[in-house]
């Protein structure tokens, strides 16, 4: 079926509690079919997964024509998630009915400039709307996109922090493809570079938010000796060259560092008693080594290593379910993850994972959850059907 509407056994009602429908970028009139396949509203928040292959401008711009009246936000994506799991080149919709949420966006202009008082003050003023409309609903959860590229996840999230209050947050960055060009936001029909969108949502249905990675740390450690934390930049491991010393640890020819190399062999560190990723984008022509998020000199790295992927994420999703399958699950997962997937052969048995759970999002250049900007996992929320599943 080429849209979101047959999902084997799951009730009719469940699959309406969250819309979700998907179309080719280049497909005649791609936007309004779009729309048709969600379905009519009203509509409490409609997001857009946008391939990086399309005008993502003109993309907001006609999704903001075709659903007035809705909180609308969207990124461009280094890939998607659909009905078949991952996926490329598509337009990703999902929206939520007002019959069972209710959102409010903060859209955060111009990530080189955040005035964190403000934010947390448009945060509260936000959430307080939301009590107000809807006190007789209890569950919330809040879902921030960012531009993948800004450099500003880190210092955006620890802004974030003060005005959530007991809401769980999750996230993702935006993306390009592989090509790490430009990425964007958007905040109804108005698309930017270096800007952030964080929707907060409050519904009937019992959510849970999760992250999950399938990486173990090994006893390899190393340290940043030298670094630019600006631009995530790390010049010197353990007083030599980053990308000669990297490659020495595990055993292989610098020339012959990958994406591939670094999706196989990320690097963590450890804060508040758990590993968290810190993952490589690139190699630069002198050497340095490039990151997704925050690093600085004297920072511990542990090498880690994979377990299997396709066991670990059936594994994981079945332990979200555990009380009961969810309507959905929007997820934020890492580029690297795909391209892990990709190289080892695994992409089908993942796609057929996410697509088992009902799994919508997109491909990102980092995620956010718990107020932290993480790489190489995914993040999400699972929304069930009311009266069941939560946490």
């Amino acid at each position: 079926m080429d849209g979101f509407g047959d999902f084997g056994a799951r009730p009719e009602a469940d699959a309406a509690m969250v819309r979700r429908a998907h179309v080719r970028h280049d497909a005649p009139g791609a936007l309004a079919e779009l729309a048709r396949r969600v379905g009519p509203g009203p509509f409490a928040l409609v997001v857009l997964f946008v391939t990086a292959e399309a005008d993502f401008a003109a993309t907001m711009a006609e999704a903001a024509r075709l659903f007035p009246g809705t909180e609308l936000a969207g990124c461009t994506t280094a890939g998607e998630i659909g009905d078949r799991g991952y996926a490329d080149g598509e337009i990703v919709a999902v929206a939520l009915p007002r019959a069972h949420f209710a959102a409010a966006t903060v859209f955060i202009e111009d990530l080189g400039r955040i005035a964190a008082d403000d934010l947390v003050g448009r945060m509260v003023r936000a959430r307080q709307e939301l009590i107000e409309a809807r006190p007789g609903w209890h569950w919330e959860f809040a879902f921030l996109m960012v531009d993948g590229l800004s450099v500003k996840e880190d210092e955006l999230v620890s802004a974030i922090v003060g005005g959530l209050g007991p809401v769980p947050l999750f996230g993702g960055s935006a993306g390009d493809g592989r090509r790490f060009g430009r990425t964007f936001v958007a905040h109804g029909g108005r698309a930017l570079a270096n800007a952030a969108v964080l929707a907060f949502v409050r519904t009937d249905c019992p959510v849970k938010v999760f992250s999950l990675d399938h990486l173990h740390p090994t006893e390899t450690r190393m340290v940043v000796t030298e670094a630019d934390p600006a631009r995530r930049i790390v010049r010197r491991i353990n007083a030599e060259p980053a990308a000669r010393e990297y490659a020495r640890l595990l055993g292989k020819d610098p020339e012959q560092l990958s994406t591939f190399t670094f999706a196989a062999h990320p690097v963590v560190v450890r804060f508040g008693g758990r590993h968290h990723v810190r993952a490589i984008q690139r190699v630069l022509d002198n050497g340095d080594l490039v990151f997704f998020s925050a690093i600085d000199e004297g920072l511990v790295l542990t090498l880690a290593e994979p377990e299997d992927m396709v066991a670990h994420l059936d594994r994981e999703l079945a332990r979200v379910a555990a009380e009961g399958a969810p309507a959905a699950i929007i997820a934020c997962d890492c580029i690297l993850r795909r391209v892990e997937a990709d190289q080892t052969q695994k992409a089908r048995a993942i796609s057929a994972i996410l697509a088992k759970n009902r799994v919508v999002g997109f491909s990102t250049y980092g995620e956010q959850v718990a107020g932290m900007h993480v790489n190489q996992t995914m993040t999400g929320v699972a929304i069930f059907p009311p009266g069941q599943g939560g946490g």
